[in-house]
């Protein structure tokens, strides 16, 4: 079963500083049939202006994943954790217990564009951990590049769910492909670009959720670039 989610259709917050679009309910926006995918919770896409951001606020037991799409985005948590991440960089915060932390646009005049990702955890009240690192363009660059799994395998950011998450940027021929095992389901979003997606063609925001379907396969894209979840059902 392949379910289109239009980029127009999201959830829109424009606050003047920061304009965010949501694929899942959040904040002020609700839609009981756009909640959750499996444990996967919030995909909000950010543009934050330059010297502005989220002030410090605190989370617990949600894996927290930023996906940096270009500007310079600035995290700092009450672990002590501090750093600045630009497009390839990858962040994973398990706020578990409970962490506070704050994320502002490190520049004065760039916008910063990021993909905020929210899991449920399979384990609740755990230590909270912060891990981040790059994924260059050419380790995507036709193929799904693990970023995120369970077990932190090849390089991968760990995270504290059963699930996949993969980048690739594909172009003309290029193609990826991924398989599906038993209940498990995929959720694809479009950070930019055109591609198709199980001969669905997709546009730059649009995601395309994906049950009872043996494989996921994309194709035909122009310059696009693509996240890929792998989620348990």
């Amino acid at each position: 079963m392949l379910q289109i989610r239009k980029s127009a259709t999201r959830g829109q917050a424009n606050h003047g500083w920061l304009n965010s679009q949501h694929t899942f309910s959040f904040a002020n926006y609700y839609d009981p049939r756009y909640t959750s995918f499996g444990p996967l919770r919030v995909i909000n896409e950010d543009k934050v202006i330059g010297g502005q951001g989220f002030g410090t606020h605190s989370h617990s037991n949600m894996e927290i994943v930023s996906y940096v799409l270009g500007g310079a985005l600035e995290h700092k948590d009450s672990m002590g954790t501090g750093s600045v991440l630009r497009y390839g960089d990858v962040q994973r915060m398990s706020a578990g217990s409970g962490v506070s932390h704050s994320e502002f646009n490190h520049s004065a005049d760039e916008t910063v564009h990021f993909l905020q990702i929210w899991l449920f955890p399979d384990t609740e009240n755990i230590t909270p951990s912060y891990q981040e690192t790059h994924f260059a363009p050419e380790a995507k660059r036709g193929q799904l590049r693990l970023i995120a799994s369970k077990d932190g395998r090849d390089g991968s950011l760990l995270i504290h769910q059963d699930a996949n998450i993969y980048a690739t940027i594909l172009d003309g021929d290029e193609r990826a492909h991924l398989a599906l095992g038993a209940k498990r389901g995929a959720y694809v979003q479009v950070a930019r670009g055109q591609l198709q997606v199980n001969g669905i063609t997709l546009d730059t925001g649009d995601a395309l959720q994906i049950t009872d379907e043996s494989q996921v396969v994309l194709e035909n894209a122009n310059d696009a670039e693509v996240l890929v979840f792998d989620l348990p059902l």
